[in-house]
């Protein structure tokens, strides 16, 4: 077991705890904090806000019945399985590659908890330009997962070395 771990990409799950972590707490903050539907100016292109997104990204399917909730639960657990079971297989020297899934599983797990405990997801980072262009209010674990996702095309780029 210790040799699965310092010797393939499993010795960067500590990342994904991480961004679960950070995830968890900074919601716990806003739940704790600002009312749900209000918000905190901090300065003119960003607000801190306690917002729920039935749906994923973009609040995509946020309008349907309420199956999104499962189906983006699923997907968030056959995807990091997925990605563990990928991290098991890469050496761990290959780091962009595990700090990529690494993110990825953290990010995906952070919404899955909320998903599962609150039946949606807890966004408030609410970035917007003269109050006329919002971008998508998102959390923690949005980041997470858009950082390796990133991480992981860049990676696609990256000759890796061919051992014999």
């Amino acid at each position: 077991m210790m040799t699965l771990l310092t010797k393939t990409g499993l010795r960067w799950i500590w990342l994904a705890v991480l961004a679960i972590v950070l995830d968890q707490i900074t919601k716990l903050a806003i739940m704790q904090h600002i009312p749900y539907g209000h918000g905190v100016y901090v300065t003119s292109f960003f607000n801190l806000v306690h917002v729920y997104n039935l749906g994923a990204a973009f609040s995509f399917l946020a309008g349907a019945e309420g199956w999104q909730r499962w189906l983006f639960s699923g997907l968030a657990v056959v995807i990091s399985g997925i990605l563990l079971v990928a991290m098991a297989r890469t050496p761990a020297k290959l780091s962009l590659t595990n700090v990529a899934y690494s993110l990825v599983i953290g990010g995906a797990l952070g919404n899955l908890i909320d998903r599962i405990i609150y039946g949606h997801v807890v966004d408030f980072l609410d970035f917007h330009w003269q109050e006329v262009y919002r971008f998508a209010t998102f959390n923690v674990a949005d980041m997470a997962i858009t950082c390796g996702a990133a991480l992981i095309i860049l990676d696609g780029f990256i000759k890796k070395p061919v051992d014999k």
